[in-house]
């Protein structure tokens, strides 16, 4: 269990809150950048950790991302009209540039030099792979940016998706990092779903489901390894990554292509849920394309025009007691996404976690909790800057591999955990 104190400090990530600041030091993904197709196309609103802001593209295809609203008087810039290198309210004609800078204020005289008083908050907006990142922390303090393997592979190879899930953060990332779950929740989806049905790892999640845990220690986070046992006494590890504050990977499955998760704050009560999928190696198929664009894997469908899941509390998540009672579906609920989503949100806004049991196949979990709780502190108490910022935290994949029981999984598979260009992944 975690005191209430801490439990706060963890999960409320609004502006001047610790934690609010420590993803502030990081590029987080804000946008898909099929969400600003082209120049001048409509602005779109987006909420991070708890600030209201609005993203638009210029004539001269540069991202903007800002305050949400006309620093005359409170009008949404989403009814903005974007055009010639600058967001116009409509309401009084004031414009804004890419930064937030405003340069034209109609009613007042160019020569008053008023224009130049007026700023927005902004921050920098870049695309890496299919996704727009943003860092909301310092200027002095910004991180290089992101590298990660699925967002630099030729766009040919990799598919990302965002959704909204109505949960604080923290207990979304948690269950990213909790493979103890899969031999139960999912084990309908891994012999059906088409991006993990046939691999054989999915035998051994199948006949062992009380997986024994150990975590290793990283410079950016943590290695999680869940054993299960395989043939003639050896061992089927299942290697996780989580990179600091909120990156997961899911250990692969065959060549199915590799999957992972960013979790990041909406505002305390609410977070973006993003997913990606990735083969190092080659082009997504056609067929593993269509999947994700249909919700399998990871992925999810979505409420037309809107990244709220078709499956969501309002209906119940669609949840088909019929299917749960044949075991089609283990928790009568379609999709390994929405499987993780609907339980995560059962919990309610933040879990209270003053009323946990934890067990040994919690101890991920226990330790991501502690590094979390100790880099929050220093960066509060002693302006230290937390793991997982640099280039080298961000090369990583997850594993899946058979070993002899004397083999320990941190030093047999220190290779087959980083991110090596032109090479598969380690799957079972």
């Amino acid at each position: 269990m975690l005191r209430k104190e801490i439990n706060e400090l963890l999960t409320e990530t609004d502006a001047g809150k610790p934690m609010g600041d420590m993803f502030r030091q990081y590029w987080i993904p804000a946008l898909l950048a099929s969400e600003l197709p082209e120049d001048d196309c409509p602005p779109t609103r987006v909420k991070l950790l708890g600030e209201r802001l609005i993203a638009f593209r210029d004539s001269k295809g540069r991202y903007g991302l800002m305050d949400e609203f006309c620093a005359h008087r409170g009008v949404s810039l989403w009814f903005g009209r974007n055009e010639e290198d600058g967001l116009r309210c409509p309401y009084h004609g004031w414009k804004y540039d890419y930064t937030g800078q405003c340069i034209e204020v109609p009613s007042e005289p160019e020569e008053s030099g008023f224009c130049a008083k007026i700023k927005l908050k902004g921050y920098p907006l870049i695309k890496v792979g299919d996704v727009l990142w943003t860092h909301m922390g310092e200027k002095e303090d910004r991180p290089p940016a992101p590298i990660w393997e699925f967002a630099t592979v030729p766009p040919e190879q990799t598919y990302s998706s965002k959704r909204w899930q109505e949960c604080n953060w923290l207990q979304a990332m948690e269950g990213g990092i909790d493979s103890s779950h899969v031999s139960f929740l999912h084990s309908g989806g891994l012999k059906t779903d088409p991006l993990f049905r046939g691999a054989k790892g999915n035998t051994y999640n199948e006949n062992d489901k009380k997986p024994v845990f150990e975590v290793v220690e990283s410079d950016g986070g943590l290695h999680i390894g869940a054993r299960r046992n395989a043939e003639e006494g050896h061992y089927y590890w299942r290697v996780t990554p989580w990179i600091m504050p909120s990156f997961t990977m899911v250990p692969p499955r065959g060549d199915h292509p590799m999957h992972g998760h960013f979790w990041i704050p909406i505002d305390d009560h609410n977070c973006w849920a993003w997913s990606f999928d990735y083969h190092p190696t080659r082009a997504l198929s056609p067929t593993e394309r269509q999947a994700m664009e249909d919700g399998y894997g990871v992925h999810n469908q979505y409420v037309p025009g809107t990244f709220r899941p078709l499956q969501n509390k309002d209906n119940d998540y669609l949840m088909d007691r019929e299917a749960q009672k044949r075991g089609d579906s283990y928790s009568g609920i379609w999709g390994i996404a929405m499987q993780d989503a609907s339980l995560q949100e059962s919990m309610g806004p933040i879990v209270d976690r003053t009323k946990e049991n934890l067990v040994s196949t919690d101890n991920g979990i226990i330790m991501a909790r502690h590094r979390l709780r100790k880099a929050v502190v220093a960066l509060r108490d002693k302006g230290v800057q937390p793991p997982g910022r640099t280039p080298e935290h961000q090369l990583v994949r997850s594993a899946a591999r058979v070993l002899p029981p004397e083999e320990p999984f941190g030093d047999a598979m220190k290779d087959d955990l980083t991110a090596r260009p032109g090479v598969k992944q380690t799957s079972v």
